[in-house]
């Protein structure tokens, strides 16, 4: 499965929050330096589906804040 993902670095708190079918706001305490965001949106990620880290692939927007996630082995989304 594929999704959007809108990147929120250096947010207050952290969350993942679904915003359209295939499209979610991730916010993550870390800055947007030596791809520290973008592990950790790769945690908030398999937590929220249920996956381990690996199945998590960051497909584009690896310098973006508009990024394109792959999303392998996927169970039921909450």
């Amino acid at each position: 499965m594929l999704i959007k993902v809108k990147a929120k670095p250096r947010s207050k708190e952290e969350y993942v929050k679904r915003l359209g079918e295939d499209f979610y706001e991730v916010a993550v305490k870390e800055a947007p330096e030596k791809g520290r965001a973008n592990a950790r949106i790769v945690e908030l990620l398999s937590i929220y589906f249920g996956v381990k880290k690996d199945r998590i692939k960051l497909v584009a927007g690896e310098t973006s804040k508009s990024k394109l996630f792959q999303i392998l082995g996927e169970k039921d989304q909450p």
